[in-house]
């Protein structure tokens, strides 16, 4: 049975998720500059390789992160209309839930795009 309180826990972790997110694009960046730095000022094979490493780990986070950024807001969804469906669907909780549905859907148009 949905609830406030799950509600509010399902949207707190699409928020955290998204963030997540966010920071995990910000480490790719930071670490592709890093490399290319690297390869620019002739570092040592080694360390390129292990930098690279690094870039590459960092690259397999963000389709982990999206996946379960989509399971999140699938289970969001789904409390949504659980609450809709028991007609217990307004209060503060429900408008930030429905709030953040919307933000993480623009996230994923903006990024497929």
């Amino acid at each position: 049975m949905a609830t406030i309180r799950n509600l509010k826990i399902k949207t707190a972790a699409c928020k955290r998720i998204v963030k997540e997110l966010h920071s995990y694009e910000k480490e790719v960046e930071r670490e592709a500059a890093k490399t290319a730095d690297m390869k620019e000022k002739g570092a040592d094979p080694y360390d390129l390789k292990q930098q690279e490493n690094v870039l590459g780990e960092s690259r397999m986070m963000i389709p982990d992160c999206r996946k379960r950024l989509e399971s999140s807001l699938a289970d969001l969804k789904g409390i949504l209309a659980e609450l809709e469906e028991l007609k217990q669907k307004e209060g503060p909780e429900v408008v930030e839930a429905e709030s953040t549905v919307a933000d993480v859907e623009k996230l994923f148009q903006t990024t497929e795009a």
